[in-house]
């Protein structure tokens, strides 16, 4: 949804000081890294700085980068590896994706991260593999197995299933999962072989079918679900009520709010990308996609370059007038057709909550045009 106002071209200001993670401390120009240093950088997954090497000069780098995570990656170890790629100053990623999973993990990088929330809060879509007769610890290969049964299920019974597994339904996370306990995340609980006790929580799932049976042993779901959802607590729970137990043996990403498999770039090709990019010879630019794509479902609300100046400052706008909007709640405000803030109705004031400074490497004009 577009809401606009009369615009004119703005050049915004210098950032705010205290706009942002901020990070002044410079290390003299070929110090060693101190072993702390060397271990933090082995478990990002960064090649560790070896003595006498110059510490890279970050940047500012911002839009988002949909890596089609690979199997065995963790999700901050892909975070690391990106934000390395870019030499970026920020980075961070819009909802964890299992070692064993693959797909869509949208990594935000620079003002980027300010738009985090709403991703994580979009659907996510889901494709996997339940492996029957077994059910694990982990609900996943990795786990030991706890049950087990030498039944298999029909696709009928399957399907008869499913619709006790759709809308707004009561799910028992995972033991293995990152959801603390009394401080602590009930995964480290569970790997001391403390037995963890999770309550039920209200998860919503859009979309379950029955994709393909390719075996008695195996079959193919996909799921279109909202936040908190646990694919392998499906593949759990599915599995004891067919009375033959399961567990996740694959599972892919496919959609996270906005972004689709059409979006995502494999490690490979961002590394290839780099390289070209610094022998002159392409843009890491290309594989960026635009801070604002993240608030596809937000009315846009253009404004004056006067008015932009106004927000900019961190003080309202009064918004009357014949072009004045008749929405309320969080509207992302553009001059010029440049992000400027996400801000907040009501009253009829405009009143600035995230300002937004783009210098610095952005997503190309390409790129911005597919967004559009």
């Amino acid at each position: 949804m577009i809401v606009t106002s009369a615009g004119s071209e703005f050049e915004p200001q210098n950032a705010d000081p205290h706009d942002g993670e901020k990070n002044n401390s410079r290390e003299p120009l070929g110090a060693a890294p101190n072993s702390d240093e060397r271990d933090q950088d082995r478990r990002n997954g960064k090649q560790p700085r070896q003595a006498g090497e110059p510490r890279r000069d970050k940047r500012d780098v911002h839009g988002w980068v949909i890596l089609d995570k690979p199997i065995g990656m963790t999700s901050t170890h892909a975070v690391a590896v990106v934000k390395r790629l870019f030499q970026a100053k920020r980075a961070g990623h819009a909802g964890t994706l299992d070692p064993l999973a693959s797909g869509g993990l949208p990594i935000a990088l620079g003002e980027a991260t300010k738009t985090v929330p709403f991703v994580m809060d979009g659907r996510k879509r889901y494709r996997f593999t339940v492996c029957w007769g077994e059910e694990r610890d982990t609900d996943d290969t990795e786990g030991r197995v706890v049950r087990s049964s030498e039944a298999r299920p029909s696709v009928e019974a399957i399907e008869e299933l499913l619709p006790r597994f759709t809308g707004l339904i009561e799910q028992i996370p995972p033991q293995y999962s990152a959801i603390k306990v009394q401080g602590e995340r009930a995964y480290d609980l569970a790997r001391d072989g403390e037995t963890v006790e999770l309550k039920p929580r209200p998860v919503e799932i859009h979309h379950l079918v029955l994709v393909e049976q390719p075996d008695s042993t195996h079959s193919v779901f996909e799921a279109e679900c909202g936040k908190g959802t646990y694919v392998r607590a499906l593949a759990r729970d599915i599995g004891r009520l067919l009375g033959c137990y399961g567990h996740i043996c694959s599972l892919r990403r496919t959609l996270v709010g906005p972004f689709t498999e059409s979006d995502m770039i494999l490690l490979e090709q961002l590394q290839a990308l780099c390289d070209r990019a610094a022998s002159g010879e392409g843009s890491l630019a290309d594989a960026l996609l635009p801070v604002e794509t993240a608030l596809d479902d937000i009315p846009a609300l253009a404004v004056t370059r006067a008015d932009a100046a106004r927000l900019h400052r961190g003080q309202a706008v009064l918004l009357r007038g014949r072009d004045a909007p008749n929405c309320s709640g969080t509207v992302y405000v553009t001059v010029a057709g440049r992000l400027l803030a996400l801000a907040e109705i009501g009253n009829g004031e405009l009143i600035p909550k995230r300002v937004f400074n783009l210098t610095g490497l952005t997503a190309s004009p390409a790129r911005n045009q597919e967004s559009v």
